[in-house]
């Protein structure tokens, strides 16, 4: 399960690699002074719809974060239900916080008489030493997905994220608007999403080029934060540390 998440970040980077490929196309046809696709005959690009084309990678950036932040979470929550024997008290304190979120739903407005029957009902577990069930993490993040936020999550649920000096100065570099390629995503994302910037002027700065370095930093640090969970959840650092299963050491 752990090493899946590697295989599905690939596979969302992939498409947007891909359409960065159809946007280089795109600019050399421009360039070359026939502004068409396929020929005389074909498709007329206008300067505006290159612009609203080149916006569209920030979008596909931060689903690429926002996706990848989720299944990590999710790979985090389902491995502490891998064993039936794994009582609530057996989760690291972090976790097991988490756990309680979930189902006392301490996070969620509700009337008083809801409250209590979900009070009862995490009572009612503990009391009769159930296993873990099924339980969600919550995700955060709110549109606001960028390298502090990751952090953040990461310390929530019990690790103390680390990534190379290079993706985090990489992924630090001001880009534009004096902010960093994942918090420039996050910025353009939800300017966009909130309708306070039109996807013209998102893409009126930018060429291939450029977007091809901010996705190629992004990739870099993604990498690094899924890895990172995979060996937490490896590890079984979700657990307390008396109780996490031997790590096997390789025969010489």
């Amino acid at each position: 399960m752990p090493d899946e998440l590697s295989e599905r970040f690939e596979e969302r980077f992939s498409e947007i690699l891909a359409y960065l490929d159809f946007l280089e196309n795109v600019q050399t046809a421009v360039q070359s002074g026939v502004p068409q696709l396929g020929g005389e005959d074909g498709l007329v690009v206008t300067t505006l719809q290159q612009r609203i084309l080149y916006s569209g990678v920030y979008l596909q950036l931060y689903n690429l974060v926002e996706s990848t932040m989720t299944g990590c979470l999710d790979a985090v929550s389902k491995a502490a239900i891998q064993q039936v024997h794994w009582g609530p008290a057996d989760l690291s304190t972090e976790l097991r916080r988490e756990w309680v979120k979930y189902v006392a739903r301490t996070h969620v407005e509700m009337g008083s008489d809801k409250r209590l029957e979900k009070a009862i009902l995490l009572c009612d577990h503990l009391v009769s030493a159930l296993p873990v069930g099924p339980f969600d993490i919550e995700k955060g993040g709110g549109g606001n997905w960028d390298d502090g936020e990751i952090h953040r999550v990461a310390l929530r649920i019990g690790f103390d994220l680390k990534v190379s000096k290079r993706s985090f100065k990489d992924v630090k570099k001001i880009v534009r608007d004096d902010l960093g390629s994942m918090a420039l995503i996050v910025s353009l994302r939800n300017k966009l999403a909130h309708g306070s910037m039109s996807f013209a002027e998102c893409g009126r700065f930018d060429t291939v080029n450029d977007l091809k370095q901010i996705s190629k930093r992004v990739a870099a640090y993604l990498r690094e934060v899924v890895e990172a969970f995979i060996t937490y959840i490896k590890e079984h650092k979700y657990l307390r540390p008396e109780v996490r299963p031997q790590q096997e050491i390789p025969a010489n």
